[in-house]
């Protein structure tokens, strides 16, 4: 709840425990066993952000936390909680907040897309689970794409531009290395068996506009940007590196703006140790790079997972506000994670933190802050308040019109499919194939044109029997020169010379024409221009 220009989270005993919205941006940490209380922790948490006119985005797992969009509900364990944290002074009410669902199926919200070349080499090849050479050679395309100005806007440009880069890996061997077929056939292998995943429809047009969650909707409170990952945390990989490919979003387009009296914007990463499972070192070292940066853009980052072992020391260091739920210790490594945890508090000397985690009732915590100087507190033992809006999730028809009333609706719904690397493509492929048969076609007509424009031969005066002009026809016929003769030889290597020459000419004259085309296009005219210069030489070299 926000009160007193403060996100109260809960009480320990009377005195009342607060996050400083000034220190919100230095992250944070919501962990506890299954069925502690952590959901409504996180809800309580939104609420608040919301309530301090702060947007916020968490990924829905299991759509328990959708009942942002609804005020919550009276009852008799409710009034008695109102009573018990003296809410009812402190202008606690039911209240929905100002929520918009995505989904990357678009079945429980608005379609959240982007674009190939957005997502990036690296994190499309954690997607992909590609090995070192696989993820060096999909960098390699990209830089050839974006070399030439091609856009990598879905799934079928990204295997059109390996498919030409394969066939064209001579021409880029010196500038770019060597590109094997049989590596560029198992990316490709891999992406297809994304789609089956329904690539094809998070991969498009219009991408996500990060610009358009900090929008207020008309009221004080910050916009609830929710993330339905019902059927999408069934592909743990896809999950992780999707919310991890946001917070990388969210570091670029904002700009520099310190520490302020509140975040620009809070994010919550639930079932946080899927980020970082079978996690690169390359790739760690991005995710805790994000970390330490994006609080200079005002935005804190909120893990929520199990243990505080889920989180890498390198990123667990830069988590300043600490909820911990409590915790099992029923075998050594579980003993171990609570020890961990313990040593990660201050001591309170009125309790021994490691006895604390492990006795926690549901809805309690251990809690511990930065001051309004930056110093964590020392942990204290903490009843979460209750939230405002709806506990547990709602009904279809209530999220349907939740998600058709949006004013974002109507810009993200309907997908568009502009021109891109494989229309390009395509429509070069064609254009040599049409160039390939027009010289064919004219190389077949050819003798026929040489027949008709040969002169007439001289009429025969010999006997009527005609003898003499079969004689002359057989006389007329040039007798082939002997393979072993100085003549066959001869006549050989000028025909070789000539086409030769004939293709390099054409060569360079198809490059000049194809320029327009760019890279693409001088490679595809060379060789069409190629091909009918040594079809045409060809003709005059007939044995």
């Amino acid at each position: 709840m926000f009160f007193d220009n403060k996100i109260w989270i809960g009480n320990s005993g009377d005195e009342k425990v607060y996050i400083y919205p000034s220190m919100a941006n230095r992250h944070g940490l919501i962990a506890g066993a299954t069925g502690t209380g952590k959901t409504i922790t996180l809800k309580v948490l939104a609420e608040s952000f919301s309530d301090a006119g702060v947007p916020v985005f968490f990924a829905d797992v299991k759509g328990d936390l959708a009942g942002m969009c609804a005020p919550g509900v009276d009852s008799a364990d409710m009034q008695e909680r109102i009573r018990r944290f003296g809410l009812d002074q402190a202008g606690f009410r039911f209240t929905s907040y100002p929520t918009t669902f995505w989904d990357l199926y678009a079945k429980g919200g608005m379609p959240l897309r982007t674009t190939i070349s957005e997502m990036g080499p690296l994190l499309l090849a954690r997607i992909l689970d590609l090995n070192d050479t696989q993820t060096d050679l999909l960098a390699v395309v990209f830089k050839i794409a974006d070399d030439n100005g091609l856009l990598l806007i879905d799934t079928k440009d990204l295997k059109a531009m390996l498919n030409y880069v394969a066939d064209n890996a001579k021409e880029y061997a010196s500038e770019y290395g060597n590109i094997a077929r049989a590596s560029v056939n198992a990316i490709i292998r891999a992406i297809v068996a994304l789609e089956t995943e329904g690539a094809d429809q998070f991969f498009g047009e219009p991408a996500l506009s990060i610009s358009d969650w900090f929008t207020m909707n008309g009221t004080d409170k910050g916009s609830i940007q929710v993330l339905d990952c019902r059927e999408l945390i069934h592909k743990p990989n896809m999950y992780a590196t999707f919310l991890l490919w946001l917070m990388c979003e969210l570091m670029e387009s904002l700009p520099e703006v310190g520490d302020g009296a509140k975040p620009r914007m809070v994010f919550f990463f639930d079932e946080a140790h899927l980020l970082f499972s079978g996690t690169s070192k390359t790739l760690l070292a991005k995710i805790e790079q994000v970390v330490k940066l994006i609080r200079s853009k005002g935005v804190g980052i909120y893990f929520v997972t199990q243990s505080p072992k889920d989180v890498p020391d390198g990123v667990l260091a830069q988590l300043g506000n600490k909820i911990q739920h409590a915790l099992h210790a029923y075998t050594p490594a579980e003993q171990k994670a609570v020890r961990a945890a313990a040593d990660s508090f201050r001591e309170n000397p009125n309790f021994k933190t490691y006895d604390a985690i492990t006795e926690l009732a549901v809805g309690e915590a251990l809690v511990s802050v930065l001051d309004e100087s930056g110093v964590p507190t020392i942990v204290q033992r903490v009843k979460i308040l209750p939230p405002q809006s709806k506990m547990g999730t709602i009904d279809d028809s209530l999220r349907d019109s939740q998600i058709r009333s949006n004013l974002l609706y109507s810009r993200y719904n309907d997908y568009f499919d502009r021109e891109s690397a494989y229309e390009f493509l395509t429509r070069q492929g064609l254009e040599a194939a049409a160039a390939q048969e027009a010289a064919a076609s004219q190389a077949a007509q050819a003798p026929q044109a040489a027949a008709v424009d040969a002169p007439a031969p001289a009429a025969s005066s010999g006997s009527a029997s005609g003898l003499t002009g079969l004689s002359a026809q057989a006389a007329a016929k040039k007798k082939k020169p002997d393979r072993d003769s100085m003549e066959y030889k001869v006549n050989a290597a000028a025909k070789s010379v000539a086409k030769t020459t004939a293709g390099t000419v054409g060569r360079e004259v198809g490059k000049s024409l194809g320029a327009v085309g760019g890279k693409f296009g001088k490679t595809l005219g060379g060789n069409v221009g190629a091909s009918l210069g040594r079809n045409i030489m060809g003709l005059f070299f007939k044995n």
